[in-house]
C-alpha cells in the first residue's frame, strides 16, 4: 500500500554519508540507557488517516518521526529494530485539539474586550493535570487558548505534550516551534453572547462588529507607516504589540480561531475575515448546519464541538449532532475540540462516534480527530497522520476508537511513550477526579494503598 509514497519520499532524504538509513531515513542509534528509538509494531490494525485502514500492519518509527507504514508485505523491519506484537490492537495518529483551556484560563483582563497582544503562553500552568489527562485520551497535540469574554482575547500557544515520565520544568519544553525556533499559536476571537457587557465591553453583536472592524483599521494604517518608514527608525510609529498581532493575522501569519456560535454571528465573522484578509478557523459553530452552504463558499474550515447534555448558553441552544454530517457534506472541512474542561480530553473520540452516529461519514470523522485539526493549526505537514516523515506521534488503542468499551493503552509524542495505562500513575489519570495527581484527589486516596500493597 505505501510503496509509491515511501519511494518519492527516499529522493528526498536521501544523505552522501555513512549514517545507516531505512527508505531514506537516517536511523538514529539507541543509547544504552534510553528507550530503543528504532521501534516496530508488528499486527496492528493501523488507521494512518491519510490511507485506507491497514490490517496486520507494521509501524515503524526512528528519531522521533515515522519511517515506515504499512502491511507486512510492504514493510521490511529493519535490523536491530524493537519488535512489539500488537496484535488484537489499533494505532492511530495522536489527536489534536484545536481548541483547549488546559493550563489556566488566565490571559486578558477586564480592562478592555480587545488585547491581541496578550499571550496565553504567559499564564500556562505546564504542570496541570490536564495535560496528562489528554494523554489518556489519546492527544498529543493542543491548541491552548485564552478565553472567549473578549472580542480579541490574545494569543494562543499550539503544545506538543512532550510528558515523557514527568511533567515538563517550563512551559517551553512543551511548546511547537517552526524552522527558525519561533514558538507557534494562533489569535483567539469571539463574538455573540460572550464578548457582550458593561462597558468598555460591547453591549450588542453590531457593536462589538464595529470595535474589531475599527482595530483591525487601525492595524492596516500601523503597517502602512510601518512600510512607510522604510527601515529608519526614527521614522517608525511608536510599537504597537495589539496592533502588531493584528498585522501577523491579516498577512496570514497567525491564524484566527474565531468562537461563534449563532448563524448570524458566523455570517459576521465570514463578513469581517473577508473584509481583512485573515486566516480563519470557525470554532463551535452550533447553527453551522444552518448556513453550511455559506461556510463552504467561503472556504472556512469549522473546529466544532459535539456535546451530549443539555444545558449551556441559550445561543446554542439548535446545536444537533449532526452538524459535522451536514457541514462535511456542504463541502466544509470538519475537525473537532474538547474546550476542555466543556468535555474531558480523556472522552474526545466519543466526539467523533456521535457524529457518525447522526450520520457523518466515518473516515470523515476520525479524519476529525487528527489531520483535520492538525492543518486548521498550520501543522498538517508534521502531524495528524501516520505518515513516513511525520514525527511519531501516535495512540495504541485497545479496539476500534469509535467504540464506547475501547481504550487508550498508550501515547507515544515524537517516537516516546508518554501514556500507559498499565502504570498505575498513569492509570490515575485516565481514571481519577479533578485533582488526579495531587494528594487531595478522591480517586487517589481509596486506591493509591491497594497500589502501595495495602487493602482493596
Amino acid at each position: 500500500m505505501q510503496g509509491a509514497a515511501t519511494a518519492s519520499f527516499a529522493i528526498g532524504f536521501c544523505r552522501g554519508d555513512s549514517t545507516p538509513q531505512l527508505y531514506g531515513r537516517p536511523i538514529q542509534p539507541d543509547s544504552d540507557h534510553a528507550e530503543p528509538t528504532l521501534k516496530a509494531w508488528v499486527n496492528a490494525t493501523l488507521l494512518p488517516v491519510d490511507q485506507p485502514q491497514v490490517r496486520d500492519g507494521v509501524l515503524v518509527t526512528s528519531g522521533g518521526k515515522i519511517i515506515a507504514v504499512g502491511t507486512k508485505a510492504d514493510v521490511k523491519i529493519p535490523a536491530g529494530a524493537a519488535v512489539v506484537d500488537a496484535k488484537g490492537k489499533w494505532i492511530m495518529p495522536g489527536l489534536v485539539c484545536t481548541h483547549s483551556h488546559i493550563g489556566g484560563f488566565g490571559a486578558a483582563d477586564s480592562s478592555s474586550p480587545i488585547q491581541p497582544g496578550v499571550r496565553i503562553l504567559d499564564s500556562l500552568n505546564v504542570r496541570d493535570a490536564g495535560f496528562r489527562r489528554a494523554l489518556a485520551g489519546g492527544l498529543t497535540t493542543l491548541n491552548v487558548m485564552p478565553g472567549s469574554g473578549h472580542l480579541i482575547s490574545g494569543q494562543t500557544v499550539y503544545c506538543k505534550l512532550r510528558y515523557h515520565g514527568s511533567s515538563p520544568s517550563v512551559v517551553d519544553e512543551i511548546l511547537i516551534r517552526d524552522k527558525d525556533g519561533k514558538s507557534l499559536g494562533g489569535l483567539k476571537m469571539a463574538n455573540g453572547t460572550n464578548s457582550q457587557g458593561d462597558a468598555p465591553f460591547p453591549g450588542t453583536r453590531g457593536k462589538s462588529a464595529y470595535l474589531v472592524r475599527e482595530q483591525y483599521i487601525k492595524a492596516r494604517e500601523y503597517h502602512a507607516k510601518v512600510v512607510a518608514a522604510g527601515g529608519d527608525e526614527s521614522k517608525l510609529p511608536p510599537r504597537d504589540l495589539n496592533l502588531e498581532c493584528l498585522v501577523e493575522a491579516m498577512q496570514g501569519k497567525r491564524i484566527v480561531h474565531h468562537h461563534t456560535h449563532r448563524h448570524d454571528d458566523i455570517i459576521t465573522v465570514i463578513r469581517l475575515s473577508q473584509e481583512f484578509g485573515f486566516q480563519t478557523v470557525l470554532h463551535h459553530v452550533s447553527d453551522g448546519w444552518k448556513v453550511a452552504k455559506e461556510i463552504a463558499a467561503a472556504n472556512l474550515p469549522c473546529s466544532i464541538i459535539v456535546l451530549d447534555s443539555p444545558g449551556g448558553k441559550l445561543e446554542a441552544k439548535d446545536l444537533l449532532f449532526k452538524n459535522g454530517k451536514v457541514l462535511d457534506e456542504a463541502g466544509v472541512r470538519v475537525a473537532f475540540h474538547t474546550d476542555d474542561w466543556i468535555t474531558d480530553s480523556r472522552l474526545f473520540m466519543r466526539s467523533a462516534a456521535l457524529a457518525v452516529r447522526a450520520g457523518m461519514n466515518r473516515a470523515k470523522a476520525i479524519d476529525g480527530l487528527t489531520l483535520a485539526g492538525a492543518e486548521m493549526l498550520g501543522l498538517g505537514d508534521r502531524i495528524g497522520s501516520l505518515t513516513v516523515g511525520k514525527d511519531a506521534d501516535f495512540a495504541i488503542l485497545s479496539g476500534d476508537p469509535l467504540s464506547v468499551y475501547t481504550r487508550v493503552l498508550e501515547t507515544w509524542v515524537e517516537g516516546k511513550k508518554a501514556f500507559d495505562l498499565s502504570i498505575p500513575e498513569d492509570q490515575l489519570y485516565a481514571e481519577g477526579g479533578v485533582n488526579a495527581g495531587s494528594d487531595l484527589d478522591p480517586f487517589l486516596c481509596c486506591y493509591a494503598p491497594a497500589w502501595q500493597g495495602g487493602a482493596k
